[in-house]
């Protein structure tokens, strides 16, 4: 029978084929320049030289920059990086674009910011503390700004975190051009003003009387934030109290938040959310109005099919879109969705970018391990086989848009309590969310002499009303809790929560080992909805059905 490998090097056909392959690849030309040698292939037919390809990648950054409009002339925009190598060339690129040289200038004011998640995947502090170490020192290199945030800092949220902020941001004006013109009307006449400069004695006067200044500057590190390792000294819980942004008791919390979490698929999930909440709160506290994503085009291709399979098929608009604006004042931004895994890989190399890489939850995991696993080996492999695999994926997601997304200034839609999308509350009698509803109540039904005695008594037994350390149930006694106070705080959170969220909470063990900011939110809500359906027969009907009435 026929098999693949019958074609053996040895034979004449495999032979011309590695000879054809070998020539398209050394000996052709820059499809551009027509003149210089090919360094690199990104897909068929299209070769770079090295001067060509910088050329290229950094036009397309721009580019999509300036079709969007969406970045005013000197407005503040966050960096997320963490250090990998999509969001390492995203800062490159931000770097040569505020460049004086640069021929089509960004006029943007850049922050950094990082979040440390090392507590997620049991990491040690001296190992955060070397990873920490490296990226700092990447960072002070650009220039810019830059906050570093831990992943122990969600259980110091505010209450206020969760809620509905209008979906305007700062006014810019009307018109993109008019504040381009205004820009740069303020950048001359802060030229004028700097035309009086001091003498060159003044200046070197100056530049001295500022050196032990700078010099101090530069001392300051992430070192601060941990305890000295070079000096032989060791991290106690007193130290770390003192020194941290975060206590010893957080950490264990974020690490019994995700160990009660059964799949690795929820933690993921999870884990998402509260960086965007992270996010979203450093922007807002350091007056930030766009935060800088670095999802190239492979990841939003997996990113797609994952949301397909998790139920988040209604918010696949902003999960994948150029421009999030889910959270109305602060906007995600994209730059980098239009380059592969590919480009950025050889840009790079090719350009001594420098990265750090920091371990994630997934490390090492199988490829069937979670949903992100295996959807991301199932579109690397296809695109070995099938070049065109991402960008059919992904510009699929171009075409997709969310009906209530430009609702501004109408009703605003419920939002889901934890990734703060739009929440569709008109459930469909046929829809596949409408038969999972029923499905779970009946799930719930049991047969009447297997039933427990259900108690009025508050969660988890006593008398006095309180719970065991904080947690739902009595998690090392065999016996569960059957209080109707249990049952029905599950409801009422699974109610305020879009599909998706809702699989992701049905994976935990206890809610209580939740972000105190999350509860708070869900309790306000739930008092919000009961105050509003005892005075809804006072509140006046929307005008197209008093229009409708009247006629």
């Amino acid at each position: 029978m026929c098999e693949v490998e019958d074609d053996y090097p040895g034979e004449p056909l495999y032979e011309a084929a590695a000879a054809a392959v070998s020539a398209t690849s050394v000996a052709q030309k820059c499809m551009k320049c027509k003149t210089n040698s090919a360094v690199l292939v990104i897909r068929v037919g299209d070769a770079f030289c090295k001067s060509c390809f910088k050329e290229y990648f950094v036009h397309k950054f721009r580019a999509m920059l300036g079709k969007t409009r969406l970045i005013f002339p000197g407005e503040q925009v966050l960096l997320a990086l963490s250090g990998g190598p999509t969001s390492s060339a995203m800062l490159c690129q931000v770097q040569e674009g505020l460049a004086r040289e640069a021929p089509k200038k960004l006029r943007f004011s850049p922050g950094i910011v990082h979040i440390d998640e090392g507590a997620v995947c049991g990491r040690s502090l001296e190992e955060r503390q070397e990873t920490l170490s490296q990226l700092e020192r990447m960072f002070q290199a650009s220039g810019f700004s830059y906050h570093i945030v831990f992943l122990e800092e969600v259980f110091k949220l505010p209450n206020s975190m969760l809620h509905s902020v209008s979906c305007s941001p700062a006014s810019h004006g009307e018109n993109y051009k008019e504040a381009v013109d205004g820009f740069l009307q303020k950048q001359r006449e802060t030229l004028v003003h700097a035309e009086q400069k001091p003498t060159a004695v003044e200046q070197l006067n100056f530049t001295h009387a500022e050196d032990p200044v700078q010099t101090k500057l530069g001392q300051l590190s992430i070192d601060d934030v941990f305890t000295d390792l070079n000096s032989g000294s060791t991290l106690t819980e007193a130290s770390t109290r003192e020194k941290c942004k975060f206590t010893l008791a957080q950490t264990e919390a974020v690490k019994e938040l995700f160990s009660s979490i059964k799949t690795l698929t929820a933690k993921e999930e999870l884990l998402q959310t509260l960086r965007h909440h992270l996010l979203l709160y450093t922007a807002r506290i350091n007056g930030y109005t766009k935060i800088m994503m670095g999802d190239s085009c492979t990841r939003l291709a997996v990113k797609l099919l994952t949301n397909i399979s998790l139920g988040r098929g209604a918010s696949l608009a902003i999960d994948t879109g150029f421009s999030d604006n889910r959270y109305g004042d602060v906007i995600i931004v994209r730059p980098m969705r239009e380059y592969s895994s590919k480009e950025i890989a050889f840009y790079n190399k090719l350009f001594d970018v420098p990265n750090v890489f920091t371990p994630a939850l997934d490390t090492k995991a199988s490829d069937k391990a979670s949903i992100h696993r295996l959807t991301e080996s199932f579109v690397n492999k296809l695109q070995a086989d099938f070049p065109s695999t991402v960008s059919t994926v992904y510009r699929t997601s171009e075409k997709l848009n969310t009906a209530c997304s430009d609702l501004c200034g109408a009703e605003q839609p419920d939002k889901c309590l934890l990734c703060l999308c739009a929440m569709n509350n008109k459930i469909e009698e046929a829809s596949a969310f409408h038969a999972t509803l029923i499905s779970e109540k009946l799930s719930l039904k049991q047969v009447p002499d297997q039933v427990p005695e259900v108690t009025e008594q508050p969660c988890c037994g006593g008398g006095d009303g309180e719970e065991n350390n904080g947690k739902c149930c009595d998690m090392q006694s065999e016996t569960a809790c059957f209080s109707t106070d249990c049952g029905n705080r599950t409801t009422n959170l699974l109610a305020l929560l879009c599909y998706s969220c809702r699989l992701t909470i049905k994976d935990m063990v206890s809610l209580d080992l939740l972000p105190q900011y999350v509860l708070s939110e869900a309790e306000r809500r739930k008092r919000r909805a009961q105050v509003k359906e005892q005075i809804e027969e006072f509140l006046l009907a929307p005008e197209k059905e008093t229009d409708v009435a009247s006629s």
